[in-house]
């Protein structure tokens, strides 16, 4: 898989990573006895902490940095091409 390629999957786990705060919150909230409403939602993401965030972050900022090299690296192998030719 090339450099692009794993950019791509890196920025993909960040996204299903930054959803599954949003879902856990919702799964911890279902289990309460109470009724459902947005307070009840946001101690819930309260309580699911910020791991799952910094984790989200750190994959998008390695999945852009992996697009971007991997753009500069074949930009760098094209022109060593043309000036050959």
């Amino acid at each position: 898989m090339n450099r692009r390629g794993v950019g791509v999957v890196l920025i993909a786990v960040a996204a299903f990573l930054f959803a599954a705060r949003y879902l856990a919150a919702a799964i911890y909230g279902s289990n309460t006895t109470g009724s459902w409403d947005a307070e009840l939602f946001h101690g819930m993401y309260g309580y699911v902490g910020s791991g799952l965030t910094t984790a989200a972050i750190v994959a998008l900022v390695a999945g852009v940095a992996y697009i971007v090299f991997g753009e500069l690296t074949e930009g760098r192998r094209r022109d060593g091409d043309r000036s050959q030719g």
